[in-house]
């Protein structure tokens, strides 16, 4: 997808605030046209409408579920973040992950 609207989501929103960086620059190289934003999880309702997906730290598993059923109607993609790329902040692992949800 060249232009999606992504939401990533941790406790605080700091951590992510890194991985959305690191994500920008890869779509940038990339010439994808995506939003890409990071906050935190009491934040998620007030940003969702906007975002085509949402994805969550890996401590924020247990969300999963309940985010994914909120935001079915609204056909948002929901899902967790692999720790494999989200402890060393690969923009490009998180990248390739997203494409894949669509």
């Amino acid at each position: 997808m060249d232009k999606l609207n992504v939401l990533l989501v941790c406790g605080s929103g700091a951590s992510t605030g890194f991985m959305a960086a690191n994500l920008r620059k890869e779509t940038a190289k990339q010439g994808l046209d995506w939003e890409i934003n990071a906050r935190s999880e009491a934040e998620v309702d007030n940003f969702a409408s906007e975002a085509d997906c949402i994805m969550l730290g890996p401590h924020l598993e247990y969300l999963l579920e309940e985010l994914t059923e909120r935001y079915k109607e609204r056909n948002i993609k929901v899902a967790v973040m692999e720790k494999s790329y989200y402890s060393i902040l690969d923009g490009a692992g998180a990248l390739k992950h997203i494409q894949s949800l669509f």
